[in-house]
């Protein structure tokens, strides 16, 4: 029997690297990876990683990079475009990194039906504790790319994603960051052909538009070493 094929929403970062590997070992044929861009397509979204180290990492995993480029307002427009896309293409399955949102759930399952892909949640409902131990125990090597300040001082940023970064973590901050205190970018781990080579050059301050909550965040700016 031909196997699923299947695309991953993917940031780039620890939990959307571990659905993406979770849906191959289920045995889904994950070809293509969606990696939603600033509207500049320089960087994507929330994580503010170069589009150059995001196009590396999609060829360590051997996946399609499909990257629109979007604003916060037109995001689920250009989100459904690409999954129809994908579906026009012989594409099944939407797969997801989430783990207990029930808000982002309903999304992806909403944007999944619009586009007729059937939508997968690996990590659904798992401890989060649990899938941080797996992610290391895995071999996943991540970095730090973003930390929001109402839980992380900027410290935080640019440090490796390991044992010493989660118990370092003060006891309100989930060691996912599944409520957006952090967010990470993988390098290297399971599924990866090469590590993706990388350098910090600085950290950068950015504070949200007030119409988008005022939020201060602390990013690491990459570039591909």
């Amino acid at each position: 029997m031909t196997a699923r094929r299947a695309v991953v929403s993917f940031s780039g970062g620890k939990d959307s690297c571990l659905a993406l590997w979770r849906a191959r070992q289920a045995g889904l044929d994950v070809r293509a990876v969606i990696n939603v861009l600033e509207e500049t397509g320089e960087r994507n979204r929330s994580h503010g990683v170069p589009r150059s180290l995001l196009e590396e990492q999609a060829r360590a995993l051997d996946v399609e990079l499909v990257a629109p480029a979007a604003s916060w307002r037109d995001y689920e427009a250009r989100f459904t475009e690409a999954l129809l896309d994908l579906k026009s293409r012989g594409f099944e399955v939407a797969v997801f990194g989430d783990i207990d949102l029930q808000a982002h759930r309903d999304w992806e399952e909403k944007v999944s039906a619009r586009a007729g892909l059937d939508c997968h949640l690996p990590l659904w409902h798992e401890q989060r504790q649990d899938l941080a131990r797996e992610i290391l125990r895995l071999g996943f090597r991540a970095i730090v790319v973003c930390t929001d300040s109402r839980f992380l001082d900027d410290r935080f940023c640019g440090r490796l994603y390991d044992e010493q970064f989660i118990a370092d973590l003060p006891s309100h901050v989930d060691a996912c960051g599944e409520n957006g205190e952090f967010h990470t970018f993988v390098f290297d781990g399971p599924g990866f052909s090469h590590p993706v080579r990388y350098e910090i050059t600085s950290k950068r301050e950015y504070v949200a538009a007030p119409d988008l909550g005022g939020v201060r965040y602390c990013f690491a700016s990459l570039r591909r070493a």
